[in-house]
């Protein structure tokens, strides 16, 4: 692959054009948007209007006129990228809690199956993990690596972060529901990178965060689905004040709010809120259909320019592999530490693996080149 076979991929790309609404450092190759996703320019002036406009302009008055339902109308523009219909989604709080809140629902809710187990799919993210003993361990719920008549809750990763293999989303999901369990699926690494198909495949939970490839921004809330059909039964332990059903009347007990709201606890954080909101302008622009086709020719341009270097692919496998390429080598961690010399900035993960994160709205095909190129250099020397 050569640097002018890049150029003119990036001449043929429909979706070049939305590039420059994102605000790189000139010469930077950003490879990392499945850690952090770049900034679009059009926050910091977002941002700058909810705190003149309308957090100086209009004090407490803006909780009712602009804030107060962000969380569910945020989560009305997630849900088309997670194929979800309206309300299902709502946004706030962190990817650690939702998925508290909705491991401690799902078993709840299996434990009323006369269920008991916590199964824990795959290599899971260590906060999926830390997360599901400590759960299992408040609800007396035995942990399993695999699914069974006894199965309450079924957690699974949709991409793995190490290696960006995509699960068999629609099998394991057939499988859990089969053997009567409740599925709860982490969006972390695919949503904003591959469709994913909740409501097409009946799933019952899901959560993912909305600082990587939506780029939200460092810390931005996380988002709960919760399926229409299981709505009334989600449970969850983080009964606050936002996800009562009248949250000013300030009555003495707790009711949870009808719908997806209930999935909601303390009061959102509005800036992160609002910045996400603006992030989220972009995908009015494309779909997500397109932008996985793009990155899949990115990614497989990619491996192209790395498969004679010594360097073990981890997923291989166009149509398994997510927005990511992860490559095996033992001194990954070096490689990575180098390639930031260079403004060309990847990541690694232990023990000896270099990750590439491939955001087709801001990553061009002569990025991909340029690192590729770069990484065989530093293996020549």
């Amino acid at each position: 692959m050569s640097l002018q076979r890049a150029r003119d991929l990036d001449r043929s790309d429909p979706l070049g054009e939305l590039r420059g609404q994102y605000d790189i450092p000139s010469g930077t190759v950003y490879l990392d948007g499945n850690s952090l996703g770049a900034p679009l320019r059009s926050i910091p002036g977002r941002l700058a209007e909810v705190v003149s406009g309308q957090w100086a302009g209009r004090l407490i008055r803006a909780w009712p006129e602009h804030w107060w339902d962000a969380p569910v109308r945020v989560g009305e523009r997630i849900a088309p990228l997670v194929g979800a219909a309206p309300g299902q989604v709502v946004v706030g709080d962190s990817t650690t809690v939702n998925l508290f809140k909705s491991i401690i629902a799902g078993l709840r809710i299996g434990a009323g199956r006369g269920r008991s187990e916590l199964a824990v799919l795959g290599d899971a993210f260590p906060t999926d993990r830390y997360i599901a003993v400590s759960a299992a361990r408040m609800m007396d719920s035995p942990i399993t690596t695999e699914i069974t008549e006894r199965t309450a809750l079924v957690l699974a990763g949709h991409v793995d972060y190490r290696t960006g293999v995509i699960a068999d989303f629609a099998a394991i999901t057939e499988q859990a529901h089969d053997a009567g369990a409740v599925i709860l699926w982490d969006l972390c690494h695919s949503v904003g990178a591959l469709p994913v198909e909740l409501d097409a495949h009946a799933v019952d939970l899901a959560v993912g965060c909305t600082y990587k490839f939506l780029s939200g921004g460092p810390g931005a809330p996380a988002f709960v689905y919760v399926a229409s059909a299981l709505q009334a039964d989600y449970d969850q332990p983080l009964t606050g004040w936002t996800g009562h059903a009248d949250p000013f009347a300030m009555t003495e007990d707790y009711q949870a709010a009808e719908g997806v709201a209930r999935a909601r606890a303390g009061t959102p954080d509005m800036l992160s809120m609002l910045a996400l909101d603006a992030a989220l302008d972009i995908w009015d622009q494309t779909s997500i259909v397109d932008a996985r086709a793009k990155a899949q020719q990115l990614t497989q341009f990619f491996v192209d320019c790395v498969e004679d270097l010594p360097v073990t692919v981890l997923a291989p496998d166009p149509a398994t592999r997510g927005n990511q390429v992860s490559l095996r080598h033992p001194d990954a961690k070096d490689l990575i530490a180098r390639l930031a010399e260079q403004d060309i900035l990847g990541d690694f993960r232990t023990p000896d693996i270099a990750r590439f994160g491939f955001q087709p709205l801001y990553v061009s095909f002569e990025d991909a080149w340029r690192a590729a190129s770069a990484l065989r250099a530093l293996l020549s020397t």
